[in-house]
């Protein structure tokens, strides 16, 4: 049995609109360590399944993929946004 995880896009740090954000991600994880590869000191694994990433418009809908599907899935949550009010006035206090 394959496992998941669920998790919200963020926002974009580099640019200050919100598209894509609100779509959540269905991502595989690993079951196997990556192995180095001695040559190029690069990680490589056989397993092509941890690249792939499935977006869902809700939680529910990647939910119930999960469970079609038969993956073991959990749900990260969201972190609330942080919110930092600060006037202009405030930089001649």
């Amino acid at each position: 049995m394959s496992q998941a995880r669920i998790y919200q896009r963020s926002k974009n740090a580099t640019q200050s609109g919100r598209a894509r954000s609100g779509a959540w991600i269905l991502e595989f994880m690993s079951d196997t360590a990556m192995p180095v590869d001695p040559l190029t000191g690069w990680n490589g694994s056989l397993d092509t399944q941890h690249q792939v990433q499935l977006s869902f418009p809700s939680v529910d809908a990647a939910r119930a993929y999960a469970a079609r599907h038969g993956i073991d899935a959990h749900v990260v949550p969201a972190p609330q946004p942080k919110l930092k009010l600060q006037a202009y006035a405030d930089n001649f206090r």
